[in-house]
């Protein structure tokens, strides 16, 4: 055979075997991109939603295993795609991780990120608000609302004389370390933690400068903190409040009794009484400051900053007495003698009868 025609016939046989060896190379080429596409969908495609599209806060109670996870976030509808979000997550080994905590769910999260934050713990920290408190077992029931730890467990704290006493308090006291205000915390801090970071605060809001102008007012940290408890209830403007701080101080200094309603009210336990009465002041108890001359022996509630600032900044002035305005505009009537002060009271029960 020539070698010409050999060479041909050679080559012709070939052409087969190169053909097959392409199409299983482009369909390896293809079952590639099919599974980095079916991983991209698992891993990074965006896996989440939210109502609104807006960031929406997750929690994780202490305890909760994977499946309780896994069955709130399918419930409420977070997820998109259930089977990429399991098959991650067995690959991250999620299950064996789970983290108590508040998490903040955000539109548009893929299935790595998701479980990224959950398994790290990466919480959101919760603000927590109170005020407007009188005893700690309504703060405890506020507080409650706002992180994990129960409201019983708590109050069980803040009677727990060993623990308060290595913060420098006490079951009878431990209501004055909490300062109104908005504070960050972990969902998850305990009664114990929780109380520790107050003390630390109350620490911090009571610096030299606040120290020095209530050793000038002659007044302990107490007794400041139990005195703008009753200017906290006496009035609600905050513009006015140095002014009845004032009169209750001259008051003390003189020796008379306070005569505060607001302590009153506390003592009877009413705190629905809208008008104390002769028979009201008649109760025996310490806290009854018509009875019983000089401050009673604790806050009748959390004083707001406004109203401890109020005392520390009292005005100087030589008024004994207050009564509410005729006006009805929520501000008081400030006079030197009683009998001014029955003018001024006069007047204001004609206002009142005539309004009810």
């Amino acid at each position: 055979m020539p070698i010409r025609s050999r060479l041909s016939k050679e080559k012709s046989s070939k052409k087969p075997l190169h053909r097959i060896i392409l199409a299983v190379l482009l369909l390896l080429i293809m079952a590639a991109l099919i599974t980095a596409y079916n991983l991209y969908g698992y891993v990074m495609k965006p896996n989440t939603r939210t109502p609104g599209n807006e960031a929406v806060s997750f929690f994780i109670p202490t305890g909760s295993i994977y499946e309780d996870v896994k069955d709130q976030l399918f419930s409420k509808g977070y997820i998109l795609n259930h089977h990429s979000f399991e098959w991650m997550a067995g690959r991250k080994n999620y299950p064996a991780l789970v983290r108590p905590g508040h998490y903040l769910l955000r539109p548009g999260m893929n299935n790595n990120d998701l479980l990224n934050m959950l398994r790290s713990g990466n919480q959101a920290p919760v603000r927590v608000v109170f005020n407007n408190i009188r005893k700690k077992e309504e703060l405890a029931g506020r507080v409650s609302k706002q992180i994990e730890e129960d409201s019983v467990s708590l109050i069980r704290c803040w009677n727990d004389r060993d623990f308060l006493r290595s913060l420098g308090t006490s079951p009878e006291k431990v209501i004055m370390i909490f300062i109104p205000n908005t504070y960050e915390f972990w969902w998850t801090t305990d009664a114990r933690e929780f109380t520790a970071r107050m003390q630390k605060e109350y620490d911090k809001f009571w610096n030299e400068e606040r120290k020095l102008k209530a050793k000038s007012a002659r007044l302990s940290i107490e007794e400041v903190v139990i005195l703008a408890s009753i200017v906290e209830k006496e009035t609600q403007k905050n513009d006015e409040k140095p002014s009845i701080a004032g009169v209750y101080i001259n008051r003390l200094r003189k020796d008379w009794p306070m005569q505060a309603d607001p302590t009153v009210v506390y003592a009877l336990g009413n705190f629905e009484l809208k008008r104390v009465l002769k028979v009201h002041t008649e109760i025996d108890s310490p806290y009854n400051t018509y009875r019983y001359k000089g401050l009673p022996p604790g806050p009748i509630c959390i004083p707001s900053i406004a109203s401890i600032d109020a005392v520390l900044n009292y005005k100087k002035h030589d008024y004994m007495f207050f009564c509410a305005k005729a006006d009805m505009s929520g501000y008081h009537a400030f006079s030197r003698t009683l009998a001014e002060h029955n003018r001024n009271a006069k007047a204001y029960q004609k206002a009142l009868n005539a309004k009810f």
